[in-house]
């Protein structure tokens, strides 16, 4: 008991340390960082819904941490551009809204505005390192749950995506609140556990709409109960009393979706209370007009033998004029607004092309370029340890390897199914914008691992048919091995350290050596995964520091370049030329600017000549440069 006490002290020790350790870079970063291209739409939105309740901003995503994030802001008597076009009439115009709200209508409060709203998602950042411990310590005990949270906590990728108002890390925790309540439930029935599994998925779904993925997910896991408990009762699987039991688990698994969507219905009627019915159903028609086909009077899309996309999209509008209705309309059009995304693809530079169609290969190059290395390391000898264990298991054909594996490990094949699954859709997708979208992943792929190599570590040799002298012989071999073991452990946990502390406060732009480290890294992929609009105030800090009186700027992100640069600003780009022939001797552009304008198009996608930088190349290289992201030139 002591020992147990002991460890579990120890273990909470060490997980407050990279709580707190976390936390503080996360709000180190977050003061020196300006906003983010998504943050530019998500602040506003988000205020919109917890003053005005109104959701007419920023529909393609949940509301629950925007609103959140919002909340302190309402203690600052800010204005809203509540009487202009972009509220009373413009459908979702949310990046106006954000560019007035943040930079126009309330002084000079837009950092501080910036700042207060990001105290929530690293609040919640700091919630999900500790949700990933003590999952994990159910499955291998607090010490060892120490490992995976300890690289959240330490992970630049999370550390960077963690201090934004975005919905990156939400997800992450949507899906592993949701997967762990539903696997508790199906472990362990009771009412407790299902009311818990009922409220955690409704939850999961106001945090990110891709946790709808959790529907199949929850019915391939209720599929593998059934027939664990089939077999556990000795039934024939399709018999009578088998049926009988998957009736009894498929009824669960309905209700606790119900449960979950009438909390989501009861959010969303919440935030959609002020917003005009009328306004509601033409925002609806209008950003449903050309998905999947477009419009369809008649409703013939929606007879038996035609039913589709284009038939939920009309149900979807018509609930939208329905005042019980329309809460869950505005929660489906999100989602439809995120399939259509998805369809369409998004301008991505990767590796020195750029496309609209999306590569498959894109996630798996990030992974191996922008996890850490020391990561990486643990998660290939998780992967090896699983497999070689799984073949010398093979050997045993007395036992009933996949029962037993399901039967006492559930909560790890629960993981495997998400990643599996995830990363299968990840791949498909023509969304290529940032590693973050397969943020969700990488905890449960750290679980895995550090369980894999737990089982390696504690392996104990056969002393039972050998001699005196072998016995010593092997255990001082045995304490040797162990020894290694611990070092390695160690070595890993220190390289993660090194990695994380010379990356400070760049952690957006992130890349491990492989990928070219934190400077080079844009020449794989940039947008989200190295420049977001992040280092607009270090651009500030350049100018001022040079004395720098004029300057063009072409830059990407959510900051606004007259509100830090005042007049010594010119909003430039390629088309307009060199700007030392209209007596301007600077020049500063985001790499995710002009990676894109100079990469080779492919899958049809066309750059114009003029938009492609021709005339940058009579400068060699950069004088200097903002962070990581903005590429700071002397023209004369």
């Amino acid at each position: 008991m002591k020992k147990a006490l002991s460890a579990n002290s120890f273990g909470l020790i060490i997980l407050s340390l990279i709580v707190i350790s976390s936390g503080f870079l996360m709000l180190k970063v977050s003061s020196q960082d300006s906003a983010v291209m998504d943050e530019l739409a998500h602040i506003p939105a988000g205020y919109s819904y917890v003053r005005y309740l109104d959701y007419r901003l920023n529909p393609e995503h949940p509301p629950l941490l925007k609103a959140l994030a919002a909340t302190p802001l309402l203690f600052l008597g800010l204005n809203f551009p509540t009487n202009q076009s972009l509220w009373t009439s413009d459908v979702n115009s949310q990046w106006n809204a954000g560019t007035d709200f943040l930079y126009k209508d309330n002084g000079q409060k837009a950092d501080l505005i910036i700042f207060l709203a990001r105290l929530f998602p690293i609040i919640l950042t700091l919630i999900f390192i500790i949700l990933v411990y003590f999952w994990a310590k159910e499955i291998m005990g607090p010490i060892w749950a120490l490992l995976p949270s300890f690289f959240v906590g330490l992970s630049p990728n999370f550390l960077a995506n963690g201090h934004y108002v975005t919905t990156d890390v939400g997800a992450a925790l949507g899906f592993l609140i949701g997967i762990w309540a539903y696997a508790k439930y199906l472990t362990s029935p009771n009412k407790k556990t299902f009311w818990i599994a009922g409220i955690v998925f409704g939850i999961s779904q106001l945090l990110k709409f891709s946790t709808v993925i959790l529907v199949p997910l929850f019915l391939l896991l209720t599929l593998v109960k059934w027939w664990l408990k089939s077999n556990e009762l000795e039934y024939k699987i399709f018999s009578k009393k088998s049926l009988k039991v998957l009736w009894e688990y498929f009824l669960s698994f309905i209700k606790i979706l119900v449960i979950g969507y009438i909390l989501v219905w009861a959010v969303y009627v919440l935030f959609t209370f002020n917003y005009p019915i009328p306004k509601q159903n033409s925002d609806t028609v209008f950003l449903l007009n050309s998905f999947s086909g477009g419009p369809d009077p008649s409703w013939s899309k929606c007879l038996p033998n035609q039913i589709g996309l284009r038939c939920i999209a009309d149900i979807d509008i018509w609930m939208s004029s329905k005042p019980i209705l329309r809460g869950f309309g505005q929660y489906i059009l999100g989602i439809l607004m995120v399939i259509q995304r998805a369809a369409g693809g998004n301008t991505s530079y990767f590796m020195g092309n750029i496309s609209s169609s999306g590569w498959w290969y894109y996630f798996p190059i990030l992974f191996l370029t922008k996890e850490p290395i020391p990561i990486l390391i643990t998660i290939v000898l998780g992967l090896y340890l699983a497999i070689k264990r799984f073949f010398d298991n093979a050997k045993d054909k007395k036992r009933k390897r996949l029962f037993n594996y399901l039967e006492f490990n559930f909560y790890e094949f629960s993981m495997i199914a998400m990643v599996l699954f995830y990363w299968f859709y990840s791949v498909r997708s023509n969304l290529n914008i940032g590693l973050r979208h397969v943020l969700p992943t990488l905890p449960f792929l750290y679980i895995l691992s550090a369980s894999s190599i737990k089982k390696w570590f504690n392996s104990k040799p056969d002393f039972e048919y050998i001699s005196t002298i072998n016995k010593i012989s092997s255990a001082f071999k045995t304490f040797l091995k162990k020894s290694l073991k611990i070092f390695a452990i160690f070595l890993i946990s220190i390289w993660l350290i090194a990695d994380t502390v010379s990356a400070y406060p760049y952690f957006l732009s992130y890349y491990n050596y492989f990928g070219g480290g934190i400077w080079n890294g844009y020449k794989i992929a940039t947008d989200s995964n190295y420049d977001w609009g992040q280092d607009l105030k270090r651009l500030k800090d350049f100018v001022d520091k040079n004395n720098i009186q004029k300057i063009a700027v072409d830059y990407f992100g959510g900051g606004n370049v007259e509100y830090y640069l005042k007049d010594k600003a010119v909003e430039w780009n390629s088309a307009k030329g060199d700007p030392s022939s209209q007596g301007i001797d600077w020049y500063a552009v985001s790499i995710n600017s002009i990676e894109s304008a100079k990469a080779n198009p492919t899958n049809n996608y066309q750059i114009n000549q003029e938009d492609s930088y021709p005339w940058i190349n009579n400068y060699q290289n950069p004088y200097a440069r903002a962070g990581t992201s903005i590429f700071i030139y002397k023209l004369k």
